[in-house]
């Protein structure tokens, strides 16, 4: 077991590079099943997740070759198993997505119940739902859903809607759809910049696929699909997470490789708390100087583009050093504020009162022995360790690595004192 360990007090500068989108990877990964020949990814970040979704493909009977720098090439052709395992996907909520592309190619998929992170129900059975008016049948067999097409026809085009916006139910339903026969019509779609990227990495691939980034998707079923070669775009909520470190520091922080129109939303929010946000339109450059003193500002999550559930956590932790009082709605998941009992342990003022965190801002965290509870909660705390007076230990830090790609070496690289150790029992 490891821990990290923060020395807090010293302002974030300098600069930092964004890796790629873990949750855009990790569709993309799945959806090179498609393919009939290998698919060259490049820019994926090196995350437990990652490494998970790869043993499952190899699993599979997929080959996984690594390549440089941050490329991967998967070779689909030869594909044994249609199935993703318990013992593979238990700690991986995103498993599931393995579902659209075994069903929409080879006609049949063994997914078990996916596992993750503790915010919240989050089911599966909108994705299960579509895939029934596609044409297929499903059973649910000793914790896992066992999904099968007609084996002749395969699936068939339909007009889906789906009663809430679902990243990953829209992510499995294009994926299974692109080989459907007909047109398949996804309304209530999410729009959330990962899935464009998956959708311009099928039509690359060689799907017809129409409107992704907006509430309706259109696409045309095909025979057949090639393997391609695909960038990963860059992490909007690594690239939220250093914004709010450095403003909450009060530091000088100059972030690379990021795409500032995905995170608007947090920027336009940090405005109001008084940081002070340019972006170099010729690099895409976003440098953030964080305030003498940051001002209180309510938001309430919402489906891209609006303020995401990603950064809730890591706005509550600036938010405890603000002055004034915040309320902070989330509207996404029910169970996502066990981070605000940890930041409590630090001296953080918060009250929770149904799906409301009141925050009033106090004038320092202190140190303390900190427990994560999911990743964004992970992050939470370490950007509250480096305001901190004093130590402060983070433990079960293996949600963080399931997220973030070498945060303690990219937080030291801009001054921070932070390391990583192991927990002694």
């Amino acid at each position: 077991m490891q821990k990290i360990v923060i020395e807090g007090g010293r302002p974030l500068k300098g600069t930092v590079d964004i890796s790629g989108a873990k949750n855009s990877a990790l569709p993309i990964l799945f959806a090179t099943i498609l393919g009939d020949g290998p698919t060259m990814l490049r820019n994926v970040p090196d995350l437990q997740d990652i490494q998970t979704t790869l043993r499952i493909l190899q699993f599979m009977g997929a080959k996984v070759a690594n390549g440089y720098p941050k490329s991967l090439k998967v070779q689909p052709n030869g594909m044994k198993h249609c199935e993703a395992p318990y013992e593979l996907v238990k700690t991986m909520r995103a498993s599931v997505l393995a579902m659209g592309p075994l069903l929409g190619k080879y006609r049949q998929a063994k997914v078990s119940l996916p596992g993750g992170c503790a915010i919240g129900a989050r089911p599966i059975n909108l994705h299960l739902k579509a895939f029934e008016q596609m044409g297929a049948s499903i059973e649910l067999e000793g914790g896992y859903v066992i999904a099968k097409a007609p084996s002749k026809k395969g699936l068939h085009g339909a007009k889906i809607h789906f009663d809430a916006v679902t990243v990953t139910g829209t992510e499995n339903v294009l994926m299974a759809a692109v080989y459907a026969k007909g047109q398949t019509v996804i309304e209530n779609a999410a729009r959330e910049p990962e899935i464009l990227d998956l959708a311009q990495l099928l039509n690359k691939m060689g799907a017809k696929i129409y409107g992704a980034g907006t509430e309706t998707i259109v696409i045309d079923g095909v025979e057949t699909m090639k393997g391609t070669e695909h960038s990963i775009i860059a992490d909007r909520i690594e690239t939220g997470t250093f914004m709010i470190g450095a403003a909450m520091t009060g530091g000088s922080v100059k972030i690379r490789g990021a795409d500032p129109e995905t995170v608007e939303a947090l920027t336009a929010k940090m405005n109001e708390c008084g940081a002070k946000i340019s972006i170099d339109k010729d690099t895409n450059e976003i440098h953030v100087e964080g305030p003498k003193t940051l001002k209180a500002v309510d938001i309430t999550t919402a489906p891209y583009p609006g303020f995401a559930t990603d950064f809730q956590a890591q706005y509550m932790a600036m938010m405890t050093v603000a002055q004034g009082t915040s309320v902070i709605t989330e509207t996404i998941f029910e169970n996502r504020f066990m981070h605000a009992l940890e930041l409590i342990r630090m001296g953080a003022d918060i009250k929770i009162e149904g799906n409301m965190a009141i925050v009033k801002g106090v004038k320092k965290l202190s140190g303390a022995p900190v427990m994560a509870s999911d990743l964004r909660a992970s992050a939470a705390l370490l950007l509250a360790g480096l305001v901190a007076d004093g130590i402060t230990e983070v433990h079960r830090v293996y949600h963080i690595d399931r997220g973030y790609e070498d945060i303690e070496k990219k937080f030291r690289k801009l001054g921070a004192r932070i390391k990583r150790a192991k927990v002694k029992f």
